[in-house]
């Protein structure tokens, strides 16, 4: 019975320790597979954070990359640029000092038409004058200021007035003779005396301005011609080695110069008019005023335009 239960004791003994050493074999093949098999879901986990990280780190550095931009190109006040030392630095552009010798704030005095400007609605006086708003915006825009000079006030306040202004404008309009012409006539004579005295007082004449002006330099009444040019776009064909300083065309950009020539730009609206024939026949005219520009009516016919002549000094 010993050796039976010697047996049996030593066989029990056995058995676990078979097992035992079998669960001693099998635990490191388990515990390298669970380990292995955990590192990619353990490296799936740490990434989440670090991307979320390196995101913000991205979003932070374009965020002030944008900034940077904007400021570089946003428009600073003065103040913003005394409270900000960074935005002091940048580079302001900045106004060139205005020249002393120009004046920015000129007065110009407009010359009034007869009647009322809508054909007797508004007012059907015989006395009646205005100014077409058009040419009050027109003179506006440019940064100076407008006096009326009413064509039939007394001529001593009329006058008095030229003396208050820095250039006239003589409008569009339909009358050619009578008091409106004389008016003119004189208004003309006083500039050119100024001009003479070596007083820079400039004289713009728009349409029958120029017309008026036609008249009265060549000191003949029936000079203009007839043309059919009335509510038309058209271009302007300068003249061969023309001089544009001391023009309206002086500050033009050379492209809308260039424009000019090529495109219908320019806005007629003339029934009369003189050739730049007529006008070099005429020895008044051709030593007063040197031909920039010409341009075409309807029937193809060459006129000259108000802005197309300059005074010669």
């Amino acid at each position: 019975m010993s050796p039976h239960f010697l047996t049996n004791s030593s066989s029990s003994p056995s058995a676990p320790s078979s097992d035992l050493t079998n669960d001693a074999v099998s635990l490191p093949s388990t515990s390298s597979s669970s380990t292995s098999s955990s590192l990619p879901d353990m490296w799936n986990y740490l990434w989440i954070p670090i991307l979320i990280s390196l995101s913000k780190e991205l979003s932070l550095a374009k965020g002030a990359a944008a900034a940077a931009a904007a400021r570089q190109s946003a428009i600073l006040l003065p103040s913003e640029l005394e409270d900000d030392s960074s935005a002091a630095s940048l580079s302001v552009p900045r106004c060139p000092a205005p020249d002393p010798k120009l004046n920015y704030r000129p007065v110009i005095g407009i010359l009034s038409h007869p009647g009322d400007g809508a054909s007797g609605r508004l007012n059907n006086a015989t006395n009646a004058s205005y100014i077409a708003a058009s040419y009050v915006k027109f003179v506006e825009s440019a940064g100076a200021r407008v006096i009326p000079l009413i064509y039939n006030e007394p001529r001593d306040i009329l006058f008095k007035k030229l003396n208050l202004v820095n250039g006239v404008l003589f409008t569009g309009g339909w009358a050619k003779s009578g008091l409106y012409f004389n008016v003119a006539k004189g208004i003309f004579a006083n500039i050119l005396a100024k001009n003479d005295a070596g007083y820079h007082f400039p004289l713009y004449a728009i349409c029958l301005g120029f017309e008026l002006l036609t008249m009265i330099i060549s000191k003949d009444k029936n000079i203009l011609e007839s043309f059919s040019a009335a509510d038309q776009a058209s271009t302007l064909q300068f003249m061969k080695n023309v001089d544009i300083d001391r023009t309206v065309f002086q500050r033009f950009p050379p492209d809308l110069l260039r424009k000019l020539s090529t495109d219908c730009l320019v806005m007629q609206n003339h029934h009369y008019g003189i050739s730049p024939e007529r006008l070099q026949d005429n020895q008044g005219l051709s030593s007063f005023f040197k031909v920039l520009t010409t341009s075409a009516d309807g029937d193809n016919k060459v006129l000259i335009l108000g802005s197309s002549v300059v005074y010669v000094l």
